[in-house]
């Protein structure tokens, strides 16, 4: 033993001279790796025992075990052939094993269908979700098919986000007409053809179908694209009914749910009766009604009240509740409020809905507002009232997919109880955006295609309302915050300050930011305005890559730009972390004569 011992020591000892490395460097990494070593072999036993993902535990385990090779390898001189040999033999064997394990774990959850199947993904709905996700999967070499029952595109496309903008485009053109004295130019009427503006709405539709959704363009990266409804039969067989009535039956590996959402009308007394429009119609309309009803306060609500307002509609939207968009900030919707009443929408807050009716074309809302009932009329009804999951003929029962009436269950990797099952978009969330449908999207096609543990990131979900002004959020309300008990400042800026602003006579709105106070880290934001939806943006990066308000601060940002209202708002962690003792301090180091600013008001803004 002691002579083992001893030929150890001349053999590490002699490390330098052989190979030209730093023995104690050497050991240092060999001794420092074992419990990174220990803890990264646990790692990849526990998930192995759990039946999870072992890619980044082997590969971990491996790295460390060789991680003093590799230091010889790299720094060191006339190292012997087999040092090499090890290393590729560990680092071959341990990529094999992974391997080996991940396609055996791919088989083990198809094993419920017959083994061999014809497509590796199959994805149900073509919109934002469904279009996001099957171009992933083919460009991952995944032999793939979507599904879709009407056109590619979605509600995005047709129904929601993109005729719904170019409507509230037109209406703040016609505003500006209107408020072109505030500009120096002369005001005037606007002369509108509402059947133009729908034929523009239209045209604008099918340009971003030509350009971004057309099958053509999805075939040509080798997706099968089909037109039908389809239904589970099992696990991994679905039927797809075409529009001639033929029925086919397709097996795949994998499978997207990705059938979206459709609007959702309560059960109001006489709702039956009523000629109403939801999002799915409104925009089909070719008559500008002269007095539209709206019921529901939310985002579609509040954007079609005023785009509706701008082009003459008189408009009154219709709410249970005493605010408009109760999920954004109680203070910046105040402001949003504020400002549509200013531009001619009418209110109805508090107000519950007993009954609708129609008589000789006019619908009239029956509704209790403080205890008294009286009667609203127009010549439209807007159901703006929220949406629903499209679960209805999907099979989801024969496929035993777990679900309830807000939508298919998931884990927090957009998978199913069904592990070749993903269900992503509105159909799965309740955050209903675009944007986080092609989130999940990606999150799920990872997570199934390639075995990558992605997760949702649920922290730093935007959203923003694209009105005027716009009303935007991203991360954790003050309402959650203070809900938590967290310590967090409140940093706020208006646009009143922000010269760009002033300049385009767009100075209604706030900033306002929540962060920790000394360390400046951002814990979420919220923005009415101009271009608020470009201004949260900045603030999710920043967010997620944990820059702070100091970092934002000390970013050069150009003048007059919208965007340096970002780091006027961010400069004000400078402010509030100065104090009438530190200044004193200073004046004494360096001897200086002015005065001390008033720092007795702590919402002070500069």
């Amino acid at each position: 033993m002691a002579e083992f011992l001893e030929m150890a020591k001349d053999w590490f000892l002699g490390l330098g001279e052989q190979y030209g490395v730093n023995p104690l460097i050497f050991g240092s990494i060999y001794v420092g790796a074992i419990p990174f070593f220990t803890l990264s072999l646990g790692w990849l036993v526990k998930n192995y025992r759990k039946g999870k993902n072992i890619a980044i535990p082997a590969l971990s385990t491996t790295f460390f075990f060789i991680s003093a090779y590799l230091y010889l390898i790299v720094a060191g001189k006339n190292v012997p052939w087999w040092v090499y040999g090890v290393v590729v033999l560990l680092v071959a064997g341990g990529a094999y094993s992974t391997v080996k394990k991940i396609r055996s774990r791919v088989s083990d959850s198809e094993s419920e269908g017959t083994g061999s199947f014809e497509f590796d993904s199959v994805v149900i709905g073509g919109g934002a979700a469904g279009l996001t996700a099957s171009g992933i999967c083919a460009n991952f070499g995944a032999k793939t098919m979507m599904i879709e029952k009407h056109k590619l595109g979605g509600d995005c496309t047709w129904t929601g986000c993109v005729p719904s903008k170019v409507l509230l485009k037109a209406g703040k053109v016609a505003q500006q007409v209107r408020d072109a004295g505030k500009y120096g130019l002369i005001d005037g009427e606007p002369k509108i053809d509402f059947k133009k503006v729908i034929k523009h709405v239209d045209d604008i539709r099918k340009e971003v179908y030509e350009d971004a959704d057309r099958p053509e363009i999805f075939e040509d990266m080798g997706i099968v694209v089909v037109e039908g409804e389809a239904s589970f039969l099992n696990a991994h067989t679905i039927e797809i009914k075409l529009p001639d009535g033929e029925k086919r039956k397709v097996t795949s590996r994998f499978f997207f749910i990705a059938a979206g959402g459709s609007a959702f009308v309560p059960p109001i007394e006489g709702i039956d009766t009523v000629d109403y429009l939801t999002n799915d119609s409104l925009f089909e309309v070719e008559d500008l009604p002269e007095e539209l009803l709206i019921i529901g306060g939310g985002p579609i609500g509040t954007e079609m009240s005023q785009a509706f307002t701008n082009l003459g509609s008189k408009v009154t939207v219709i709410d249970m509740a005493e605010e408009i968009m109760m999920n954004d900030d109680p203070e910046l919707t105040d402001i949003l409020f504020e400002e549509l009443k200013r531009q001619g929408v009418n209110y109805e807050l508090g107000a519950s809905v007993k009954s609708v009716s129609q008589n000789n074309g006019k619908v009239s809302v029956h509704i209790e507002v403080d205890g008294k009932e009286k009667t609203v009329a127009g010549d439209k009804l807007l159901m703006a009232t929220g949406r629903k999951p499209n679960l209805a003929g999907l099979g989801l029962d024969e496929a035993g997919v777990e679900y309830t009436k807000k939508g298919i269950t998931i884990n927090n990797s957009c998978r199913t109880n069904k592990k070749n099952i993903y269900a992503i978009g509105d159909i799965a969330s309740k955050y209903q955006f675009t944007h986080m449908s092609e989130h999940m999207a990606k999150i799920a096609t990872s997570r199934a295609m390639l075995k990558i543990p992605m997760k949702m990131d649920l922290k730093h979900i935007t959203w923003a309302t694209f009105t005027s002004p716009e009303i935007a959020h991203v991360g954790a309300t003050e309402k959650e915050l203070n809900e938590k008990g967290e310590k967090f400042e409140v940093y706020r800026f208006p646009y009143s300050k922000i010269d760009r602003a002033i300049t385009e006579g767009e100075s209604v709105g706030m900033i306002k930011i929540f962060a920790k106070k000394f360390s400046g880290k951002i814990l979420g934001a919220s923005v009415v305005g101009a271009h608020a939806g470009e201004f949260i943006s900045e603030y999710a990066v920043a967010m997620k890559n944990g820059v702070s308000l100091r970092n934002i601060a000390d970013t050069i940002h150009p003048y007059p730009s919208w965007g340096l209202g970002a780091r006027r708002a961010a400069d004000q962690w400078y402010i509030r972390n100065q104090s009438a003792g530190t200044v004193k301090w200073i004046k004494r180091i360096f001897g200086y004569k002015g005065e001390i600013p008033d720092y007795s008001d702590p919402d002070r803004v500069v």
